[in-house]
């Protein structure tokens, strides 16, 4: 399915490519015959765009180049300058603004210097060269437009994905809570009355067998058959005791979390201090967490700041702090939302302490640490 998809990219990059080239190409007919390096100048600078995505840079610079070498054979007119248009427009998109901001001045300038002799007049030239300065500012800023609105599309995604996981999260757990109350219920109403059975009838046996009189087999079936229940009511309690892990919500995922808030935006920093162990599935749930949401309120809050998270393992306890550069104010009031409530709910659960305030130099912090417990004592 990915192949596919990124198959009919390439196709529409390359069709788009393709179209571009043809649309200057026929400007160029129009307005002169172009020889046969102009030919080739129009066609390497607009089928360059069709690998705008692998090497945004590099098509921007050699487009930028033919066009602008274009416009000293040639003296076209404004058209010549769609296929840089296109280029900035890539670029801006891919993140790299200054780049384009630098071609597209330097575009502009061997445009007005190639055709201010050409020209009718100086007054016609000038009026071209900001006519395509307006036309280059437009397309920067709809590459910045097409951007955000991919990562708004993403986040989105991410956080589709995550109220999923979330919700899954819930019923296992609820799940869990049910299994634990059968258990116990189990416990309280089978279990005594079935030893209860057994004492019973191992008494009776034991009192028979010391008259010297028979053992009634019914007695020796139901001994055996009140323990062969006792076994099998524990091996059920066993199994309904046991822990329900949830699948990818630890610190193993740590790695994929990160990826996702970087392809988000948010320059992101993970370091790992201390001797990196395995976790009690409780408190390796929970640290997984409390990231997971202090990303989520630095891309919705901190306007994708610089980040760093930092997993610091000691003998005793875990402590996940995660710290943004972002426009907080120092000192400022915090208000806790849905996200930082039920931060401080799992801390708070596993006798933990959180941390959650504006940094001293700007920005936010989050701190958590959480003690760790073996599963036996868990």
């Amino acid at each position: 399915m990915r192949g596919n998809i990124d198959r009919r990219t390439r196709l529409l990059d390359t069709a788009l490519a393709v179209a571009i080239a043809a649309a200057v190409l026929a400007a160029a007919c129009v307005a002169a015959t172009p020889d046969a390096l102009g030919l080739t100048l129009i066609a390497a600078g607009s089928l360059a765009l069709a690998e705008h995505r692998r090497a945004p840079r590099a098509v921007l610079a050699v487009t930028t180049a033919c066009m602008l070498g274009y416009t000293a054979h040639a003296h076209p007119g404004s058209w010549a300058a769609f296929p840089v248009l296109a280029a900035v427009h890539t670029a801006a998109r891919s993140g790299h603004r200054g780049w384009g901001v630098a071609a597209g001045a330097v575009f502009l300038c061997g445009y007005f210097t190639a055709l201010i002799g050409a020209a009718p007049g100086e007054q016609e030239t000038v009026e071209r060269t900001l006519l395509l300065l307006g036309w280059f500012l437009c397309a920067g800023v709809t590459g910045l437009v097409d951007r955000n609105w991919q990562a708004y599309l993403h986040q989105t995604e991410q956080r589709a994905l995550e109220a999923e996981r979330t919700r899954d999260e819930t019923a296992l757990r609820r799940a869990g809570e049910e299994r634990l109350r059968i258990a116990r219920e189990l416990h309280d109403s089978l279990t005594h009355s079935i030893s209860i059975v057994k004492l019973q009838a191992g008494v009776a046996v034991h009192l028979a067998r010391k008259r010297g009189t028979g053992v009634d087999p019914a007695l020796l079936a139901i001994q055996e058959a009140s323990g062969e229940a006792m076994r099998e009511l524990r091996a059920t309690l066993e199994v309904l005791r046991t822990d329900v892990v949830e699948p990818g919500t630890g610190l193993d995922r740590i790695d994929e979390l990160a990826e996702r808030a970087r392809a988000a935006g948010i320059a992101l920093a993970v370091t790992v201090t201390g001797v990196e162990r395995p976790l009690p599935s409780d408190v390796d749930r929970a640290a997984y967490r409390i990231v997971q949401e202090a990303l989520t309120n630095v891309a919705r809050h901190a306007d994708r700041a610089r980040t760093t998270v930092r997993l610091a393992y000691g003998s005793t306890s875990l402590t996940v702090s995660v710290e943004d550069h972002g426009p907080g104010a120092p000192g400022g009031f915090v208000t806790e939302g849905t996200g930082l409530t039920g931060m401080r709910e799992r801390v708070t659960a596993l006798d933990g302490t959180l941390d959650a305030a504006p940094r001293a130099g700007g920005g936010f912090f989050v701190r958590a640490e959480l003690p760790l417990r073996t599963a036996g004592t868990a």
